[in-house]
C-alpha cells in the first residue's frame, strides 16, 4: 500500500512562487517514478511534470518548462516542485502520483498507480 501526501498548496499572487511537497509512505521509494498532474476548474487532469527513480530524467509539459522544477529525496521519500512565474491559469489542484516498477510512462495518467488527495493551488490577478 502505498500512500501520499501533497502539502504546500496556497494563494498566491501572480507572479509569485509556491513549494509543493509530496511525501510518500512505501518501501523502495527510490524504485517508483512519481509525477505531478493537476485539475484546473472545469478541466480534466492533465500532467505537470516527472521524476524517473534516481532522478536523472525529469519530464515536464510544455506550459511549466523553464518555470516549474521538481526534484525527489529518495532518503526522505518525498518529491518537490517548485512553482515559479506562477499565472492565474495555473489555479488547479495539483495531485502526486507514484508509478510502481518497472519503469516507463511518465506523462500519462494510465502510467500511474497511486494518487495523492491532491492540494490546491490558486493564483490571483
Amino acid at each position: 500500500q502505498v500512500q501520499l501526501v501533497e502539502s504546500g498548496g496556497g494563494v498566491v499572487q501572480a507572479g509569485g512562487s509556491l513549494r509543493l511537497s509530496c511525501a510518500a509512505s512505501v518501501r523502495s521509494f527510490s524504485a517508483y517514478t512519481m509525477g505531478w498532474f493537476r485539475q484546473a476548474p472545469g478541466k480534466e487532469r492533465e500532467f505537470v511534470v516527472a521524476i524517473s527513480t534516481h532522478g536523472i530524467n525529469t519530464y515536464y509539459s510544455d506550459s511549466v518548462k523553464g518555470r516549474f522544477t521538481i526534484s525527489r529525496d529518495n532518503a526522505k521519500a518525498t518529491v518537490t516542485m517548485q512553482l515559479n512565474g506562477l499565472q492565474p491559469d495555473a489555479t488547479a489542484v495539483y495531485y502526486c502520483a507514484a508509478r510502481a516498477p518497472p519503469c516507463g510512462g511518465a506523462r500519462a495518467q494510465y502510467d500511474y498507480n497511486y494518487w495523492g488527495q491532491g492540494t490546491q493551488v490558486t493564483v490571483s490577478s
